[in-house]
């Protein structure tokens, strides 16, 4: 993957514990492009790398824009972001990469729960730019938990864009069932945040009848902990087993006999240690493959899923 160093250009808070960091590059050349929904590998510091949404319009071409949370029980990422970095400075990054990237429909509805507004701010800037239909959802704790509100505010879809306040009054909430039922067929629906938010968008629209392919989710936090019973892997290459404990996870196991397997997230969200399995029972963990990727038992995350008996990875 293709690094960068770019300028901390700007650094300001947008809302309680969350800070905006604009980057740019210090001869200020164009950056490379990127869709809507896309996200950059930020390197922390060696051995942390994060991924965080791309924010801006994708018609910036010369500067990506990030909303970065800081985390009450951070790894050392979310932390460092807001304490080690201070506008003039350099940080690596990757290029855009895009999991999340918006599909052609009648109509879309874009769902962000908290932190979950940073890819929805860059779907909504281009939705508008090429006249599309589509309306933003905007759900938080309370307005000063809202990033980027004074940006939604001004911006030219400000009508198109719904707030929901935890704290506002009980008729402004959030009305999922009322919403998932009122849509057409033909609408798509792109939703981010936590996972109980996820689960409660996703649910009602289920509930209503839409098909899984108009559903598109964005984690960014791992569904669980890679810990559970020991199991063995092979390696198909070799025939080289190797057995995993209770608490480690695949690919630290590996790493440690010689075998690496290219990880940034750790947590099953970002998708770059997706690993191709020969063989075996899959006790997936992860929130990156979709529920058809999973039953076909022919891939796995092995920086959070786990086995049962023997997994024969094509390493």
């Amino acid at each position: 993957m293709t690094l960068l160093d770019l300028q901390i250009t700007e650094r300001r808070v947008v809302a309680q514990g969350i800070v905006s960091l604009e980057l740019r590059d210090p001869q200020r050349r164009p950056l490379p492009a990127f869709t809507a929904g896309a996200h950059i590998d930020v390197h922390i510091t060696p051995g942390i790398t994060r991924q965080y949404s791309l924010c801006n319009a994708p018609t910036d071409t010369d500067r990506y824009v990030l909303g970065i949370l800081l985390e009450p029980n951070s790894r050392g990422g979310s932390a460092a972001m807001h304490q080690r970095f201070a506008q003039g400075d350099t940080i690596t990054v990757g290029t855009p990469r895009n999991l999340f990237a918006l599909a052609p429909a009648r109509r879309t509805l874009l769902f962000a729960g908290g932190i979950g507004i940073t890819p929805m701010l860059s779907m909504a800037e281009a939705l508008w730019q090429t006249h599309e239909d589509f309306e933003l959802i905007y759900c938080a704790r309370s307005a000063r938990h809202a990033a980027f509100l004074d940006q939604l505010t001004v911006a030219p879809y400000a009508a198109r864009t719904r707030l929901h306040l935890d704290d506002g009054a009980p008729e402004q909430r959030l009305q999922m069932d009322r919403l998932a039922q009122e849509d057409p067929a033909g609408t798509h629906l792109y939703v981010c945040g936590p996972k109980g938010f996820i689960e409660h968008v996703c649910q009602a629209a289920r509930a209503h009848g839409w098909p899984e392919a108009h559903l598109h989710v964005e984690h960014f936090s791992a569904v669980s902990a890679a810990s559970g019973q020991a199991f063995c892997v092979e390696i198909a290459s070799t025939g080289q087993r190797i057995e995993i404990g209770p608490q480690a996870s695949i690919t630290s196991a590996l790493e440690r006999h010689g075998v690496c397997i290219p990880v940034s997230c750790e947590q099953g969200i970002c998708g770059t240690c997706v690993t191709r399995v020969v063989s075996g029972d899959i006790e997936h963990r992860d929130s990156f493959l979709t529920a058809s990727e999973r039953s076909r038992g022919d891939q796995i995350t092995p920086c959070c899923s786990r086995g049962r008996g023997t997994l024969v990875l094509d390493l």
